[in-house]
């Protein structure tokens, strides 16, 4: 079996990334401009041919993709091949308007398989592990993409999916699953009801892979202690290719960026300018070598920051953050900027579980935000007196965080509907108004 640490390529030079980059951009472009019709229209807007494209310095020129245009596109207006050369589609879930659908050719879904096997053997992978995909299958990415990832590496790859936790936890510890992959809502979850059950002395997991919602450095180290794991964060979009457009290595520096495939941009999210490595802003996708849905400067809505200094593992491919939050799912509470994670930092800091839900609402022309938090086994037993303690002392601390007052509600565990899939953590009641 091929090993999938390929140091000719995770290891190149900066100078061969940047010359596989300027090769493929111009390839696709025109690839584009010949076989999108919606995309040659934006182009044409703005006075470009793909003559004006002759490397990576040129990328600024193009308009950017925006989810918008690719649910006015919908279902199949961005597709750059014949139909009869497509053999899947993946779609997101549609609930803030049309689906995306995003389309493959084989070849398409053979580099995205690879992508999500490096991803594999940098969270310690080989042919001898047990990979335990609990992601959800089907027009969700997650459990495609590290299911094939898998098998290239040509680990034992049980296909879970989400949902029936008694059954997780009977193959987990039947069939030695070494690495889970799922969202960090599940895996914490999982790690509750493995100890709930007494079984962690069963539980042969070495590492976890991790993604498809956010989650904070304080809700890793807690999946970390409490499954004996080391909890690597992997990054992708439906529309790009799903999970393992980037991922974690042993250094947990940040995610490599698999550039042989993808162009990264850092810009400023109210202007559209293009910033430069090390400041924060919008992260923005150019596909280099996809064929059926090859999306030019997507723009994903993640805040993050780019890095190109040699990681301690070798990979000289660019690293990003963690997204800091989404420009699109930023909250506005009373002229405040609130991102969801700065939350999720407080309650983890205090000993709480991330398991909880924010509500914003408007009363009197004024916005409010709730914030329902579930107390642990061991605060449940408390009087009402050291309750309300508990959520004055969480008030004081989320205020501290975000400059403003944010009511907060214990209430008991398991109140809070589990995620199987992707965490439900805000609820904008002001959207029904």
């Amino acid at each position: 079996m091929e090993n999938y640490f390929q140091p000719e390529i995770e290891c190149a030079s900066r100078e061969q990334i940047r010359q596989w980059q300027d090769e493929r951009l111009v390839k696709q472009v025109k690839h584009v401009y010949d076989n999108v019709p919606y995309y040659r229209k934006m182009m044409e807007e703005k006075g470009l041919t793909p003559a004006d494209i002759q490397s990576v310095d040129d990328l600024h020129k193009l308009p950017f993709l925006t989810k918008d245009d690719l649910r006015e596109a919908y279902p199949n207006g961005l597709v750059g091949v014949p139909m009869s050369e497509c053999v899947r589609i993946h779609s997101t879930s549609g609930t803030t308007g049309r689906r995306v659908v995003a389309y493959y050719t084989q070849h398409d879904v053979d580099l995205w398989e690879d992508c999500c096997a490096r991803a594999i053997v940098a969270a310690g992978g080989s042919d001898e592990d047990v990979v335990h995909v609990a992601y959800g299958y089907g027009l969700f990415t997650g459990g495609a993409g590290l299911h094939g990832g898998s098998h290239k590496v040509g680990c034992l790859t049980l296909p879970m999916s989400s949902g029936n936790t008694d059954r997780q936890i009977q193959f987990m510890t039947d069939l030695g699953s070494t690495i889970i992959c799922c969202t960090p809502s599940y895996a914490a979850y999982l790690s509750e009801s493995i100890i709930e059950k007494g079984l962690q002395d069963q539980i042969k997991l070495k590492s976890g892979i991790f993604g498809a919602e956010a989650w904070t450095q304080e809700m890793r180290r807690d999946i970390e202690q409490k499954l004996g794991i080391k909890a690597f964060d992997i990054y992708g979009l439906t529309e790009i290719s799903g999970p393992g457009v980037s991922y974690e290595c042993s250094a947990q520096g940040g995610m490599h960026i698999n550039e042989d495939h993808f162009i990264p941009e850092i810009i400023d999210p109210n202007t559209g300018e293009v910033l430069p490595d090390g400041e924060k802003g919008e992260l923005v996708f150019t596909c280099i070598t996809k064929e059926a849905f090859p999306l030019l400067r997507y723009r994903t809505r993640d805040i993050c920051v780019l890095n190109r200094e040699k990681c301690a593992c070798g990979r000289t491919h660019v690293r990003m953050s963690k997204p800091m939050g989404r420009s699109d799912d930023m909250l506005i509470i009373k002229g405040v900027n609130v991102f969801p994670s700065q939350i999720e930092t407080v309650l983890l800091n205090n000993g709480y579980a991330a398991n909880y839900q924010i509500i914003v609402d408007r009363v009197n022309h004024g916005d409010t935000i709730e914030v329902q938090v579930e107390m642990t086994p061991e605060m449940f037993s408390d009087s009402l007196s050291e309750v309300s303690a508990r959520e004055k002392e969480l008030v004081n601390a989320l205020k501290g965080m975000l400059g403003i007052y944010a009511k907060v509600t214990l209430v008991a565990p398991k109140t809070i509907t589990r995620s199987e899939g992707k965490a439900v953590r805000i609820i904008d009641k002001r959207k029904l108004y």
